[in-house]
């Protein structure tokens, strides 16, 4: 039995999830490192048409992505394949790949990283978006290798 109990299980009522804001979007953290004892990081991402990151790798975790509402095209193994709501990705660390809105609406992936750690890096992210003037994008990049993601 894997069942630790000194780290005892989460539940999380909705809307109390950490609200992040950079690269254009808005995230909303259900489950944290902190509350999975480092386990994974579960979190609402909405992304307005046309965004999404630009092509990357995950080196620590891996990623799975959930389309709740819209309409999104994924890059994986150097193909796009666009996918609606109640489609699913899964991304072994190490695959480049990257999404975009394709729709003409607001969209919502429902995303998880495992192990956790992807949160902190937003968060990190989010606090350089906020600054006065924008973000420095060669401290975002510094910020991205610090957490294992590389851009290509």
């Amino acid at each position: 039995m894997n069942y630790n109990p000194a780290f005892p299980p989460t539940v999380v009522p909705a809307d109390s999830g950490r609200i992040l804001h950079a690269f254009g979007e808005e995230v909303i953290i259900h489950l944290s490192g902190e509350q999975t004892d480092g386990r994974l990081c579960l979190w609402t991402e909405i992304v307005p048409p046309g965004g999404g990151p630009p092509p990357h790798v995950h080196l620590n975790e891996d990623e799975w992505f959930f389309v709740q509402e819209g309409r999104f095209s994924f890059l994986v193994e150097n193909a796009w394949r666009e996918l609606s709501a109640g489609g699913a990705v899964f991304l072994p660390r190490s695959a480049i790949h990257t999404f975009r809105n394709s729709g003409d609406a607001t969209g919502r992936l429902l995303v998880a990283t495992t192990p956790a750690g992807f949160e902190t890096f937003f968060a990190r992210c989010a606090e350089e978006f906020g600054r006065d003037g924008g973000p420095d994008m060669a401290r975002i990049t510094a910020i991205a290798a610090d957490h294992g993601i590389h851009f290509v």
